[in-house]
């Protein structure tokens, strides 16, 4: 990953620069047309080592750099709360809400501090992958499309 080497300090960079390699080898291990129980092995052991060393980039690395919002994330962000504000102020059988001050022209105080959020589904469910190809072969040879389309006629999406 050279265009990451030396992006951050030394005490980070070698954290960060493992912790890509490591996704990067999750994915080409998660992706592989064809499984032998030596790559099915191999992408359990790549997964628990990719949890490892999430949870010490959470730990250790994060708290060190202050991430804020992206001034398009505090954009929509003031967006959506100037919409929010706009329809209580129209709902019906109440009372008019006086509006609230503002901070700036879009509502909204500033960027929103940011943090590394390891409480998420889709890293949870990492650690089902290699179940799942044992139980159903690689990820290429089925969708979940079907099912979705089924629901959708059926009015539940």
């Amino acid at each position: 990953m050279p265009v990451f080497d030396g992006l951050l300090p030394d005490e980070h960079n070698d954290t960060v620069l493992s912790l890509l390699f490591t996704l990067a080898e999750w994915h080409c291990l998660g992706k592989l047309r064809l499984h032998t129980e030596t790559s099915v092995g191999w992408l359990e052991q790549c997964t628990t080592n990719l949890g490892k060393q999430l949870r010490h980039f959470q730990s250790y690395t994060c708290g060190f750099f202050d991430t804020r919002e992206l001034p398009k994330e505090e954009a929509a962000r003031g967006r959506r709360q100037k919409k929010a504000r706009a329809a209580r102020t129209r709902a019906p059988g109440r009372s008019q809400v006086p509006p609230q001050p503002q901070t700036s022209t879009t509502g909204t105080t500033g960027p929103k501090r940011k943090a590394f959020n390891l409480i998420m589904y889709k890293l949870h469910a990492l650690g089902d992958y290699v179940r799942s190809i044992r139980l159903f072969g690689t990820s290429d040879s089925y969708s979940t499309q079907p099912v979705r389309s089924y629901y959708n006629v059926l009015g539940f999406f």
